[in-house]
């Protein structure tokens, strides 16, 4: 068995896939297990010549499939199908979108897309058909202003969704049966005016969730009540700001190593990652810093073995690889890679 193990650990690779916006195409590129990156290919997004403000990707959990969102009239979720050997994509085709979407992501059971329009002040949730492909809304949820993201939670029971000009975090249940959305009580949480929420993710040991917040880049720290599917008040309220800051705040993005030890969040203002300790017990950040980073960092990823984060700058046109130290959580640039034009969404893949 662990010989088996090993070989299926040898044969394994690595794949990056980031949108850019402005060529409305996806960069594919391998990572390499000393963090090198060498170029796979690059696909074009079929759809209007116009291009969309941001190519936001989400992948779906058996890895076999890519799903671009166009952010141009008419607005469509493009499939792809994964090679697991080669990381390339084959175009399965678009589906239809009800608005512009800024954030999409695939249920657990990958038969719905669910999507946050910042535009659209909106959330929708889509069936996938066993083709792939993207079916109208079946539901269409209103909110406060500028919907910016939506996850499902590890169970897949609970939706979370932000509305950055309502300064809210809806919190939702999911039926996975049906897609539909029902809200939970209670049906938000609030967070500090003029904060504008952007992206959360959920810890790996599914005990808290971080919120990132655009305007003042405020990083919220919730216990999670995994029984109800809602948020608990906050035990913290960090920055993602680096020291002598004196700008205008724009966060954009956070993530956790998948160990959890670890979490990043990018600010475009400065062009910085800043990095935390987790204590894992009680959910708190310790600073450990701020790092250079690709100019304008709308979108980073970690890779699965948590020593690779991978940034992307929408005004470099390329992206930033940095090695995490496994025993400290600083960050380490390896190399700037090219990519395509307004870059802004990156998802790590390693196959089979």
């Amino acid at each position: 068995m662990f010989a088996g193990a090993a070989m299926s650990q040898a044969m394994a690779a690595t794949f990056v896939y980031v949108g850019n916006a402005d060529s409305q195409d996806i960069t594919i590129l391998e990572l390499k297990p000393n963090g090198d990156l060498s170029a796979v290919d690059t696909v074009k997004v079929p759809g209007p010549a116009k291009p969309g403000g941001s190519l936001p990707l989400a992948i779906s959990p058996e890895k076999h499939r890519l799903y671009a969102a166009l952010r141009n009239e008419p607005y469509t979720a493009v499939t792809f199908d994964i090679d697991a050997k080669t990381g390339k994509l084959k175009l399965v085709g678009p589906g239809p979108l009800a608005d512009s979407m800024a954030y999409i992501a695939i249920d657990r059971t990958g038969r719905f897309l669910l999507a946050a329009s910042y535009g659209g002040n909106k959330v929708t949730v889509s069936a996938i058909g066993p083709n792939g492909v993207i079916a109208p809304a079946e539901q269409v949820v209103n909110t406060l202003p500028s919907a910016h993201a939506i996850i499902v939670d590890p169970t897949n029971r609970y939706v979370l969704h932000t509305s950055l000009g309502g300064d809210v975090i809806y919190q939702q249940k999911f039926d996975a049966i049906t897609g539909k959305l029902t809200p939970n009580d209670p049906p938000s949480v609030s967070v500090k005016a003029n904060g504008g929420p952007r992206h959360l993710v959920f810890s790996p040991d599914r005990k808290f969730v971080y919120l990132l917040n655009e305007l003042d880049a405020a990083i919220y720290v919730f216990p999670w009540d995994a029984k109800t599917g809602t948020l608990m008040r906050e035990v913290q309220i960090a920055s993602a700001l680096p020291k002598g800051f004196g700008g205008k705040p724009w966060a954009a993005d956070i993530h956790l190593t998948p160990d959890g030890k670890y979490l990043y969040a990018s600010e475009r203002t400065s062009s910085t990652l800043a990095a935390f300790v987790v204590d894992r017990k009680a959910g708190t950040l310790s600073a450990i810093g701020s790092y250079v980073t690709a100019k304008q960092p709308r979108g980073f990823a970690i890779d699965p073995s948590g020593r690779y984060l991978l940034a992307v700058g929408q005004l470099s046109n390329s992206m930033t690889s940095h090695a995490i130290d496994k025993k400290t959580g600083t960050l380490t640039v390896l190399a700037e890679t090219p990519v395509g034009k307004n870059p802004n969404w990156v998802e790590i893949v390693t196959l089979p």
